[in-house]
């Protein structure tokens, strides 16, 4: 077993426990769809932003297609997963860890940053 595979697995384990220890009393902060308005179809980007304790989490839907980020600060560090899923198979699924708390100005930064990257992904492939 080398380095990197354990640092992944410790990675996923801290993961796994920050989900679990976190309570899961989100408030849903913003909802709502976009869509451009020359389409017209039922290909709308929907969109649901949820607070999660000091970080967030969004959803983004478009048919088969979603797009799921969450920010979970803790104390001492953030964890940032992104993941894409067509179907039920995951195109993208990666994380990473800061070894610092992002302030809630950076975690709405990251979040805004997501959302704009997958309304020009979906817009270029329309």
């Amino acid at each position: 077993m080398n380095i990197l595979t354990i640092r992944s697995a410790i990675r996923v384990m801290a993961i796994l426990i920050i989900c679990y220890v976190t309570p899961s009393h989100g408030l849903a902060f913003a909802a709502g769809s976009v869509s451009d308005p020359s389409s017209g179809s039922s290909q709308d980007l929907q969109i649901e932003i949820t607070k999660k304790g000091l970080g967030k989490e969004v959803l983004l839907r478009q048919g088969v297609k979603e797009w799921f980020m969450l920010v979970e600060v803790t104390p001492e560090n953030t964890v940032v997963i992104r993941q894409e899923k067509e179907n039920d198979a995951y195109l993208v699924d990666e994380s990473e860890t800061h070894d610092r708390p992002l302030t809630a100005t950076e975690v709405d930064t990251v979040i805004e940053d997501f959302v704009n990257s997958v309304k020009t992904q979906t817009k270029v492939k329309r």
